[in-house]
């Protein structure tokens, strides 16, 4: 049932209608419920990397205007930059905000809050950096599924120089310990009132490592076939839905393409998409969001398929498929729809234009991107981009 009250804690299955009529006959613009959430569009913010926390990792006021500001414009959900999840080997980033300590959850409320009072469900992305991380506070090496040295060299963007160190090898020990890091970020994250999480299985990161045969080179349950390279993102994602209330979101991120090399593509495409998505949706996956290049245009090799077109065929039918790339564009956004997918998210289009949505819905003109704006001198907040406090 559809209610008109602003939700204000994690567990409630009501958020704001700022419509009256939330059917239209724009699909962006369909109402859609995801695990007991009614979303009044089908437009969602994107995870998006931003090294604004403080040294130790916490959020800010500044991170909590700019998240509620894209809620107020209209995203019917949110989904945070990547959030590291244990004090260990996960940070990715200096500056980086996490979810390894009560003390970094509780930062986290502010933000929460406030994207609660404009009316939407915010998730946090738990992102652990593996072979690509590029700035620890806690002093660890990074860590991958086998030796590995990422390609080419670290972002400056993000505080980072040089090539990357050859990461080390997690063993069974260290593979106990990035599951139960994940885990204990999770529970964390519904201390601090989130609506869900985001399992980060995308962007050469760790999990992904795990799923990319051109990465993981081990000979064990976890290596070789795609349905072994599939197990631990699964394992990780089962272990939190295990672990948190039945009303609270688990989504996960996959991708083809790295950070590192935007165009890395699953050598044996189709039979890697769908052993993932399968032990994904076993897993208890609510939604999975794939991301690419192009949501739009066929990428998995040896087909005429985008990824999110697998993860519509191979998932179960009440997981949510929520395409990401390229969609910025209202066109391209409803395509991608039509296509299959039941959420969009944006990025680029999110960071020019934090009210998209209301926007669309109004017929008004979009802004481009304007980088000196957003990502100069690095990928920290700007001034433009925070609203103030009146």
């Amino acid at each position: 049932m559809l209610c008109d009250r602003t939700h204000t804690s994690a567990g409630s299955l009501c958020f704001r209608r700022r419509y009256v009529n939330a059917m239209t006959d724009d699909p962006l613009f369909d109402e859609f419920e995801l695990s007991g959430h009614v979303l009044d569009n089908r437009v969602g913010l994107a995870p998006m990397t931003r090294t604004s926390a403080t040294d130790a990792g916490h959020a800010t006021d500044r991170m909590a205007r700019y998240y509620a500001s894209f809620a107020r414009g209209g995203f019917s959900f949110l989904v945070t930059e990547g959030v590291h999840p244990d004090a260990t080997h996960s940070q990715g980033y200096l500056n980086q905000p996490g979810l390894a300590t009560d003390e970094q959850a509780a930062a986290w409320e502010r933000v929460v809050d406030a994207v609660h009072e404009e009316g939407s469900p915010i998730f946090a992305q738990l992102m652990h950096a593996g072979a690509q991380a590029q700035g620890n506070r806690y002093g660890y090496d990074p860590v991958a599924p086998s030796p590995y040295r990422p390609p080419g060299e670290m972002a400056e963007l993000y505080g980072g120089s040089g090539a990357f160190p050859e990461a080390d090898p997690l063993d069974d020990e260290g593979l106990d310990e990035a599951r139960e890091g994940f885990v204990a970020a999770a529970e964390r994250a519904v201390e601090a009132g989130f609506d869900g999480i985001e399992v980060h299985a995308a962007n050469g990161y760790l999990l992904h490592e795990f799923v990319d045969p051109l990465v993981n080179d081990r000979d064990d349950e976890y290596g070789g076939s795609p349905a072994n390279r599939a197990r631990f993102p699964a394992e990780v994602t089962a272990a939190i839905d295990d672990a948190t209330p039945d009303d609270f979101v688990v989504g996960v991120r996959a991708s083809q393409a790295a950070v590192t090399d935007e165009e890395r593509v699953w050598p044996d495409g189709e039979a890697t998409a769908a052993a993932l998505f399968d032990a994904l949706s076993n897993a208890g996956a609510d939604y999975v969001h794939v991301t690419g290049g192009d949501a739009t245009a066929a990428e998995v090799p040896d087909t005429d398929r985008t990824l999110a077109d697998l993860a519509v065929e191979h998932v179960d039918d009440d997981v949510a498929v929520i395409a990401n790339g390229r969609l910025g564009d209202p066109e391209r956004a409803r395509a991608a729809l039509a296509d299959g997918s039941d959420l969009i998210t944006l990025g680029t289009g999110a960071l020019a234009n934090h009210d998209w949505p209301d926007r669309v819905r109004a017929g008004e003109a979009l802004d481009d991107l304007d980088p000196s704006v957003v990502f100069e001198p690095d990928a920290s907040l700007s001034d433009a981009e925070v609203p103030g406090d009146d």
